[in-house]
């Protein structure tokens, strides 16, 4: 099992514990629908995606997965309150134009948010970025600037502030060392490579 695979696998497994069997789900940024594809066999989920890459979509499909190309915020407002037992944002968080917004509507939509993503106040970024004057490297940040699309890379410290400022509760969270497979308790902000968040508002 590649690296890229190990790790999909990982959050993919704290995730399908968190969600109940034959709940309605909804994934954010779905991509080719490996999570969700994952949950229906796993869990039997209702599930459906939104992604905006049209090819992603088709990935979607292949897969037997139920997806719609377009923007995610604007596909849950056509939703009724708490639709859905459990929205999903996982590693896309860090990608959107207005992320507190999205977050808001996910929780408005649905019962239950899962966030997930790769925590920028990891040490090996800081050092990478302090050495080298460069974006960081490393099993955390895997690839180079101009092949990933972070535009508002968070931290740990970052994201619970959010929570706290807009009033969202933390039901559990898993926070995982740079090797994506240890729990992190002491000081995450600076040892936990990837958090899992559940919340409820």
């Amino acid at each position: 099992m590649n690296k890229l695979v190990e790790k999909r696998t990982v959050d993919m497994q704290i995730i399908g514990d968190w969600v109940e069997p034959g709940s309605r789900v909804l994934d954010l940024g779905c991509g080719r629908g490996v999570l969700l594809d994952y949950l229906q066999q796993t869990k039997q989920v209702r599930g459906m995606g939104v992604d905006l890459d049209f090819h992603k979509i088709l990935g979607c499909v292949r897969r037997g997965v139920t997806a719609y190309q377009g923007d995610m915020e604007a596909f849950m407002r056509a939703f009724p309150d708490r639709f859905f037992d459990r929205v999903i944002c996982s590693r896309t968080v860090q990608e959107l134009a207005d992320p507190a917004a999205v977050i808001l509507e996910a929780l408005r939509a649905g019962r239950a948010l899962t966030v997930g993503f790769v925590n920028h106040g990891y040490w090996k970024n800081r050092a990478d970025a302090f050495f080298s004057g460069r974006k960081p490297r490393n099993p955390v940040y895997t690839t180079e600037w101009f092949e990933s699309r972070p535009a508002n890379p968070v931290t740990i410290a970052d994201f619970e502030h959010f929570c706290a400022a807009k009033g969202i509760t933390v039901t559990r969270r898993a926070l995982l060392r740079g090797d994506w497979h240890t729990p992190c308790a002491f000081r995450p902000n600076l040892f936990a490579g990837y958090a899992l968040y559940d919340l409820t508002k």
